[in-house]
């Protein structure tokens, strides 16, 4: 059993290889679906260019592809599995985000949705496979981001020529932010494009599209480059297409629609909505990349701050003596409850990993939703974190050479990519509020609760929860009945924060999972800790709500400063450790200015 009595005294202290085998016990390989990027990204290619200009760094985002593929054993064996996905835009996003971007979308978007379709005629993927082409995803629009099942890009089929007619209509359908500049040499794209056979619309479908060769761009695409965006430089694009001609062979197929050799259409699915769902299948495997770019984004960031602190001295308040930055509390405490979240948002990602993969196919629909739960709440977790530790390094950490600057943007843009988290997260929202059962209804405190026992800490969550479950329910029961939006406007912020409350909880629990599987007493004790300190920090935000709710008394309102102190005490000697064991390479490390320079 773990003390759950009030922390005091010195820690025993972890062992950092244990507690770095916590971390990436990912699945039956464990580690090892982490090693081979991690060693892959301690070459000499992938540290900071320096002064190097936009265009010569995004075509280093393509040249550093190549280096990663050079590492797969079977390019389309990668596209099939999230887990070392997920790994590779880890690690590749703890050196350059605008690799991991080009990355995720060949082999998950574009490889990932060829390899897919089991119903046309076999497709030669060999090119793609070497990167003599690079595969891009080209889905929403101008007019149609967050609605993309709404897109305007159209494919008319020519049964007498047996060929589809790819074409933009106005600018509005304009294919906007792939990646489809010259950057990284010829180029093909899956294309997702309203099908229209003998004029019916039979909804979004993708299509094999080759854009570019050596020469440049093919007859009738157009590509535009936008201008610089924050983060890690990407060759974002705008594309159009003006009556493409492409083969029957470019649709792919599947049981939401195919084409049979006569030229009908057949489909087990009547939405289109469904059809193009599924279609796009392959962005819920996207949710997980983005959520583990942001992952080791800022665990990157939070292993630059620590050791930045603990290097930088300053004046101290003793005249002529000079103490490290981590030496104040008002230094270390914030970095110290962000390491205890990063470990949460870890062992949530793993869960929800090793969810989707094992799930079963009646549990897909809730499978999808913790996947996009679990995405919106790392990602934003994630720029929280990478802004703190910018801010705890000072000046030297604007400047990108330094290896910080970039990570808060780079979360910016994973918020946004594979579903903007707003909306994924009202989607999840309005499927919960009667499609997910009533977490069970708080337990008045008596006072005796410990505040350093996760069981109770825990339950404070699930409370949390629980009130916002049933204030959305009564709110969207409430509201005007026949205005479906109204109704939903009167319930959306209780069920916002259902979610959130709900995903904080699953984080919890893979927190709890996690620390049951750690042997050593040291290390054991130092994750017990840092799951008390996560926690409380979820309790100390609803202390409101939970005092109203009397699940929380007055006095242990009153206590949660004080024992967050004292636990921050404890832990703070741990930093360095806490962080060496998110196991950067020391080759990045050392390549950054600020951490070797005075």
């Amino acid at each position: 059993m773990i003390d759950t009595s009030p922390v005091s005294g010195p820690h025993p202290g972890p062992d950092s290889a244990e507690l770095t085998e916590a971390l990436f016990a990912d699945g039956p390989e464990g580690a090892e679906v982490h090693a081979v990027w991690r060693e892959a990204v301690s070459t000499d290619l992938f540290r900071h260019p320096g002064d190097a200009g936009t265009e010569e760094r995004r075509q280093l985002s393509y040249d550093r592809l190549r280096a990663l593929n050079e590492e797969v054993l079977s390019p389309e064996g990668l596209a099939q599995d999230p887990r070392a996905l997920a790994a590779l835009h880890e690690w590749s996003a703890v050196v350059d985000g605008a690799t991991a971007t080009v990355a995720g979308i060949h082999y998950n978007l574009f490889l990932g949705s060829l390899l897919d379709d089991r119903l046309s005629p076999p497709r030669d993927l060999s090119a793609f496979g070497k990167l003599a082409r690079t595969g891009t995803f080209l889905c929403t629009e101008r007019a149609h981001g967050n609605d993309a099942s709404a897109l305007e890009t159209r494919a008319r089929y020519d049964r007498e020529r047996e060929e589809f007619v790819l074409h933009t209509p106005h600018e509005g359908a304009q294919k906007y932010m792939p990646n489809t500049s010259a950057a990284g040499g010829p180029k093909s794209a899956v294309v997702a494009a309203r099908l229209l056979v003998d004029d019916q619309d039979q909804g979004v479908f993708l299509f094999l599209v080759p854009l570019s060769d050596r020469r440049g761009t093919l007859p009738g695409i157009t590509v535009t480059v936008l201008p610089e965006r924050v983060g890690s430089p990407v060759d974002h694009c705008v594309t159009g297409f003006d009556h493409v001609r492409l083969p029957r062979t470019a649709l792919v197929q599947g049981d939401h629609g195919q084409l049979l050799p006569d030229g009908s259409f057949t489909s087990t699915m009547g939405s289109t909505r469904r059809r193009f769902l599924h279609a796009i299948a392959r962005v819920t495997v996207g949710k997980l990349c983005m959520s583990a770019s942001t992952l080791g984004g800022c665990r990157a960031a939070l292993a630059v701050a620590v050791r930045y602190a603990h290097t930088r001295h300053i004046s101290g308040p003793v005249a002529g003596r000079r103490v490290p930055l981590a030496a104040h509390r008002s230094h270390h405490a914030p970095l110290l409850e962000r390491v205890a979240t990063a470990y949460a948002m870890t062992f949530l990602h793993r869960a929800v990993t090793e969810h989707w993969i094992t799930h079963e196919p009646a549990e897909r629909a809730a499978s999808e939703r913790l996947v996009a739960l679990a995405k919106g709440w790392i990602t934003w977790q994630a720029r929280e974190i990478t802004i703190e530790c910018r801010e705890r390094c000072g000046a030297r950490a604007l400047f990108p050479v330094n290896g910080l600057a970039e990570y808060p943007a780079n979360a910016d843009g994973a918020i946004t990519a594979e579903g903007d988290n707003l909306a994924i997260w009202c989607k999840a929202a309005a499927e919960m509020v009667f499609g997910h059962p009533l977490a069970p209804a708080p337990r008045q405190a008596t006072g005796r609760e410990s505040l350093t026992d996760p069981d109770f800490l825990r339950l404070c969550v699930t409370a949390a929860e629980h009130h916002w479950h049933d204030t959305a329910r009564r709110d969207l029961r409430g509201g005007e009945a026949g205005d479906a939006l109204r109704r939903w406007n009167n319930a959306s912020a209780a069920a916002l924060d259902l979610v959130e409350a709900h995903t904080v909880g699953k984080a919890a629990d893979a927190f709890a999972a996690a620390l049951a599987r750690v042997t050593g007493p040291g290390t054991r004790t130092a994750l017990h800790d840092l799951h008390v300190l996560f926690l409380l920090d979820q309790v100390r935000s609803r202390s409101g709500l939970l005092l109203a709710e009397g699940v929380l008394s007055r006095e242990h309102v009153r206590s949660l400063p004080r024992t967050r102190h004292t636990l921050t005490a404890r832990l703070a000697p741990l930093l360095p450790a806490l962080t060496e064991a998110f196991s950067l390479p020391e080759e990045h490390l050392s390549s950054l200015p600020m951490l070797t320079a005075p």
